[in-house]
């Protein structure tokens, strides 16, 4: 499987999604620069937290016109794997590959803690691996707030495409029905606030990210035996 990592102006977490990548697959993640066109070579694309452009206008709007963005949906297009982290959940959306939309925390405060999440979702490319229901992994965002008007989140309980929530009752940012992630339709496309990059070993005090990384590596060498 190969593997890219996105990189913008602005991205903070690219370095975290190639080490998290070497160190729950054993691959080599290459980091792909926002000017990229050609993205047919990948099986896994990651789209990282950060600022990309410095969020100007608001976040992930700008990113969403960039050269390696547009190969992106085309790679999402024939089947490639997307994961979006963070601010790259928020150029997802901008993109079009997920519904709905990230606003600022209710709050208007930036957030940065472990959170519990519920996996909502445990048989997706994203979350079979996963053995239990509930997981540890961290935010850092001022704008997490998820919001879909009300026909749309019907859809998305009833086609499962809402595969991780916060646990708690109120969410850390006011996301409607507590949602952390959701997927689209076809199911090779993931956008999560959570960085599970950041818990891939004891010493960043969770490893329930790991899981995340196996589930994506075991689906899409499924998806290839001959």
């Amino acid at each position: 499987m190969n593997c890219a990592v996105l990189q913008f102006p602005g991205s903070n977490c690219d370095q975290d999604a190639v080490k998290a990548v070497a160190s729950t697959l054993s691959l080599k993640a290459d980091l792909v620069w926002h000017e990229t066109v050609d993205l047919s070579a990948y099986d896994l694309i990651i789209v990282p937290g950060g600022f990309s452009y410095g969020d100007y206008l608001r976040a992930g709007a700008i990113a969403r016109f960039s050269k390696a963005m547009h190969a992106t949906v085309a790679a999402a297009e024939r089947g490639a794997y997307v994961l979006g982290i963070c601010n790259g959940f928020q150029i997802l959306t901008e993109a079009g590959l997920l519904p709905g939309a990230l606003r600022r925390n209710d709050h208007r405060q930036f957030r940065c803690d472990m959170v519990e999440l519920e996996v909502v979702n445990g048989a997706t490319n994203f979350t079979r691996a996963y053995e239990k229901s509930r997981v540890t992994i961290p935010i850092a965002h001022g704008e997490g707030n998820y919001y879909v008007d009300d026909e749309m989140l019907k859809r998305l309980e009833e086609n499962q495409q809402i595969v991780f929530r916060y646990a708690s009752e109120q969410s850390p940012n006011g996301s409607v029905a507590n949602i952390a992630g959701v997927i689209n339709e076809r199911g090779n496309v993931l956008g999560m606030m959570p960085h599970p990059e950041r818990a891939v070993s004891e010493r960043l005090g969770s490893t329930d990210g790991i899981s995340l990384f196996r589930s994506i590596l075991t689906s899409w060498r499924d998806g290839h035996a001959s």
